[in-house]
C-alpha cells in the first residue's frame, strides 16, 4: 500500500482537567493500542513514508552495503577469564545474533582454541520463528554448571527467567516473568531475582528461589520513586540489593554463603544521599556523594558502616567526577572524569605504589580526545585491568593493563575494512552558552572537508539522566564522513560530562538549559566555518527526542533536517499519568507536574504542547509499536498534530516498526543496519547528498 498524500488523523476531543483548567487533546485516541483504527492509521503513515522515500532506495542500499562491508562479519570477542573458563561471544557472517560460548582454562593458563568449545546460548537458534529476541541478564553459578538467563521476545523489555544445566543442556524454562535482574547465591542452588510491576514496569519485588522449590517474596519496595536491583560484590562475598531513586540510594546486603538469611540495611536511605558498595577483606568500600558533589570513595568496617567511621580513600575534589570504582584482591581502580574525559588511577594494597592508602598511579592515553571505559574484569584475583579504548577516529581497542607496572597489552582492535584513520581528524571544540557556560563539543571529519561553511554537519545530542555520550568510534558514521559530512556531539547540560553540577544544571526547573545549550552549539558551529544553517542536521533519541522537539519549536530556522527517534515529546500527558511506566520515578528528573510551578515550567517546553503554525525543518520521526519506555503514541500524536499546524513544504514523516521491536529498535544486527541505512539516506537527502526529496 502506498499513499501520495499524508494520512489524515481523525480529531477526537479528549479533555484533561489539570490544576483547575481544561486541556483538550484531539489525538488522545491514538493511545488505544488494541484498536484496529490505530493500527490502520500507523500502517497508513508507514505507507506514506514508503511512498515519499521510495526514491532513496538505491542510496539506502548503497549505505547498507557500505556499513556491512566495513564490519568483520565472522568475529570473536576478546575472551574474559572467570573461574575455570574463558568466556566470549562470536558472530558468524549472515547470522543476526552473537553466540555465547566458553572454553576451559588450559595448563598454560591462556586461552587455547584447541580446547573444546561449549556453547552457552546460541541466540540464532533460540530466535527461530521469532521476529525479535533480546537477552537480559546472564549469570553463571559458582559451580560454573548452571546458567541463569532471561529473554524478551516482543521488544517490550519484559523478560522471562530460565536456567540451563551446562552439563546436560537441559533448560528449566519460564521460572519467572517480568524479571529485571538476577544473581546466584554461593550455594549454587539459590537464585535471587527482581521482578517489575506489570503496569508501571517499576522493579519492585525481590524473590528468593531454591531450584526445585517455590519462589519466596523477601522484599518489596513500596515507595514509587524507587526501583530495586540485585547484584553481587566482585569478591563474591555479598549479595547487594540497591533501591535507587534519582537522588537517593539505599543498599541491603547478605552474605552470599548464607543465602537463606536476611538482608540487612547497610545505610538507611537519607534524602539526597546516593551510594554504592563493594567489599574486600572485611571492609566495605562506598562510592558516595555525601558531602561530595562529584562523589568520593570511602572505606569502613562491615560491622559498623556509619558515616562517622568512614575513612576517605579518594577524597572529593572540585572538577573531578568520580565515575566508577573497582576493588580487586590486591588493587583498587578509580575511574574519574575531568573536563569530559575519563581517566583511570590504580592503587596497590600491598605497598608497591605506596602503603595502604598511599600513592595512586594514573593510566595515560595517547589521544587528546577519546573515550575510555572499563572493559569488564570480573575476576577478583586478577592482576590485569581490561579497558576499552577508542576515539572518533580510532576503532575500538581492548587493552589489558598490568596493575603492578601499568604496562599495557593490546588484545584486539576492531577490524574496519577499507578504513584509513589517518584520513580523518577529531577535535574538541568549546561553545559559549548564552549564560557564559563553556559547552564541550566533540567533532570528527575527513581531513579534506572544507571549513568554509559549505560542509553539512550532523549534530547529535541527548542531555538527560546524567548520561554522557562518549566521543567514540562508529563504523557506520564513516559513510557520512566520506560524503563530506562533519559529525559532532554536543555534551550539553543534563549530562554529567562536566560533573554532577553539569547534570543538575539541566534538570528539573533548569531543564531548558539543555535545549538552550544545543541551540547555542548549533549557532557556534554554523557561524565559525564548520557548517551553515541550511546545511545543519540534528538527531536525538528518547530524551534526546525531547531535545529535538524542543529545539525545533524554539529555533526551527537553525536546522535543515531533524531525525527524532523514539522521542519523549508528549511530556505533560505522560507525566500526568502515574500508571505509565517510568512516570512517578521520574518526578525527580523532570519535576512533579501535580505541583503547579513544575507543571507550568514543564508545559513551557513540552514539544507536543508548544507546536505552532510556522515553518518547521524537514523531520523524520521513528518509533516502535512495542516500545516500553516511550510509548508509540507519543511520536504518533506529535506527528498528527504537527501536520495540522506546520507551514511551508518541508517533509514530515513517521516510521513505526509494527513488527517486534523495542526502544532500541530491532534486535538483529542486519535489521539494525537496514534501519540505520534508511535514516542516514533520508538525512543525507536533506542536504543534497542523495536524490531530492519527493523525486521519482
Amino acid at each position: 500500500m502506498t499513499r501520495d498524500n499524508p494520512p489524515i488523523c481523525k480529531r477526537v476531543p479528549h479533555e484533561n482537567h489539570w490544576h483547575g483548567e481544561v486541556f483538550v487533546d484531539h489525538y488522545h485516541w491514538l493511545r488505544e493500542k488494541d484498536s484496529p483504527a490505530v493500527r490502520e492509521y500507523l500502517e497508513a503513515e508507514n505507507a506514506y513514508t514508503a511512498q515519499r522515500t521510495a526514491h532513496l532506495a538505491p542510496l539506502e542500499q548503497e549505505l547498507y552495503d557500505e556499513m556491512v562491508a566495513r564490519v568483520q562479519q565472522t568475529d570473536l570477542s576478546v575472551p574474559v577469564r572467570l573461574g575455570g573458563y574463558f568466556y566470549y561471544h562470536r558472530t558468524v557472517a549472515g547470522l543476526q545474533y552473537p553466540i555465547r560460548c566458553r572454553r576451559r582454562i588450559g595448563d598454560a593458563e591462556q586461552y587455547d582454541e584447541s580446547l573444546a568449545e561449549e556453547v552457552l546460548l546460541d541466540q540464532n537458534a533460540m530466535a527461530e520463528g521469532l521476529t525479535y529476541l533480546g537477552i537480559g541478564d546472564v549469570e553463571v553459578s559458582d559451580s560454573e554448571q548452571l546458567l541463569a538467563f532471561s529473554t524478551d521476545v516482543t521488544g517490550f523489555r519484559q523478560y522471562t527467567l530460565h536456567v540451563k544445566d551446562l552439563g546436560s543442556g537441559e533448560v528449566q524454562e519460564n521460572l519467572a516473568e517480568r524479571v529485571t535482574s538476577v544473581e546466584w547465591g554461593a550455594d549454587d542452588r539459590t537464585l535471587f531475582y527482581v521482578t517489575e510491576d506489570p503496569v508501571t514496569k517499576r522493579s519492585n519485588k525481590l524473590f528468593r528461589r531454591r531450584l526445585g522449590g517455590e519462589p519466596e517474596l523477601i522484599f518489596e519496595e513500596t515507595d514509587e520513586l524507587f526501583r530495586i536491583g540485585v547484584s553481587r560484590t566482585k569478591d563474591g562475598s555479598y549479595l547487594v540489593v540497591t533501591a535507587a531513586s534519582t537522588d537517593t540510594y539505599e543498599c541491603r546486603v547478605l552474605a552470599a554463603d548464607a543465602p537463606g538469611g536476611d538482608f540487612r540495611v547497610l545505610l538507611p536511605r537519607e534524602k539526597g544521599h546516593r551510594y554504592t558498595v563493594t567489599h574486600r577483606d572485611g571492609v566495605f568500600y562506598l562510592r558516595t556523594d555525601k558531602d561530595a558533589l562529584d562523589w568520593r570513595i570511602v572505606r569502613v568496617g562491615v560491622d559498623d558502616p556509619r558515616p562517622e567511621n568512614w575513612e576517605d580513600l579518594v577524597p572529593h575534589r572540585e572538577g573531578v567526577f568520580v565515575a566508577a570504582f573497582e576493588v580487586f584482591a590486591d588493587f583498587a581502580v578509580v575511574q574519574e572524569r575531568v573536563e569530559g574525559l575519563n581517566r583511570f588511577r590504580v592503587l596497590s594494597f600491598d605497598g608497591t605504589s605506596g602503603d595502604d592508602g598511599g600513592d595512586w598511579r594514573e593510566i595515560s592515553f595517547p589521544e587528546s580526545v577519546y573515550a575510555a571505559s572499563g572493559g569488564g574484569t570480573p575476576e577478583y584475583t586478577s592482576t590485569k585491568l581490561r579497558i576499552d579504548y577508542q576515539s572518533m577516529v580510532t576503532p575500538p581497542c581492548v587493552y589489558d593493563y598490568d596493575l603492578r607496572t601499568l604496562e599495557r597489552e593490546l588484545k584486539k582492535q576492531r577490524e574496519v575494512h577499507d578504513y584509513d584513520p589517518s584520513a580523518y581528524a577529531t577535535e574538541r571544540v568549546w561553545a559559549e552558552a548564552r549564560d557564559g557556560a563553556r559547552i564541550p563539543v566533540s567533532v570528527v571529519y575527513r581531513r579534506d572537508t572544507p571549513r568554509d561553511g559549505s560542509a553539512p554537519l550532523w549534530l547529535y545530542g541527548y542531555g538527560s539522566y546524567g548520561i554522557s555520550v562518549p566521543a567514540g568510534f562508529n563504523s557506520d558514521r564513516v559513510s557520512l564522513l566520506d560524503r563530506g559530512v562533519v559529525f559532532a556531539i554536543a555534551h550539553i547540560r543534563g549530562s554529567s560530562t562536566l560533573g554532577e553540577g553539569w547534570r543538575r544544571a539541566g534538570m528539573l526547573m533548569q531543564k531548558r538549559n539543555t535545549f538552550y545549550d544545543f541551540i547555542d552549539v548549533a549557532e557556534r558551529l554554523s557561524g565559525s566555518g564548520w557548517t551553515s544553517k541550511d546545511r545543519l542536521l540534528a538527531e536525538g533519541g528518547s530524551a534526546g527526542g525531547l531535545l529535538m522537539g524542543a529545539v525545533a519549536n524554539m529555533r526551527p530556522d537553525l536546522f535543515r533536517g531533524i531525525h527524532s527517534a523514539v522521542p519523549f515529546v508528549d511530556v505533560m500527558n505522560t507525566m500526568m499519568d502515574a500508571s505509565l511506566p517510568l512516570t512517578v520515578g521520574e518526578y525527580l528528573e523532570w519535576g512533579n507536574p501535580n505541583e503547579k510551578p513544575a507543571f507550568d515550567y514543564m508545559k513551557s517546553y513540552s514539544p507536543y504542547d508548544n507546536l505552532e503554525a510556522k515553518d518547521y525543518p524537514a523531520t523524520l520521526v521513528t518509533t516502535s509499536f512495542n516500545d516500553s519506555q516511550v510509548m508509540y503514541w507519543e511520536p504518533a500524536k506529535y506527528v498528527a498534530k504537527l501536520r495540522t499546524l506546520k507551514t511551508g513544504g518541508e517533509e514530515l514523516l513517521l516510521k513505526c516498526k509494527l513488527e517486534a521491536a523495542g526502544h532500541g529498535g530491532a534486535s538483529g544486527r542486519y535489521d539494525r543496519w537496514r534501519d540505520r541505512a534508511f535514516e542516514m539516506a533520508w538525512m543525507l537527502s536533506q542536504v543534497g547528498l542523495g536524490p531530492a526529496p519527493g523525486a521519482h
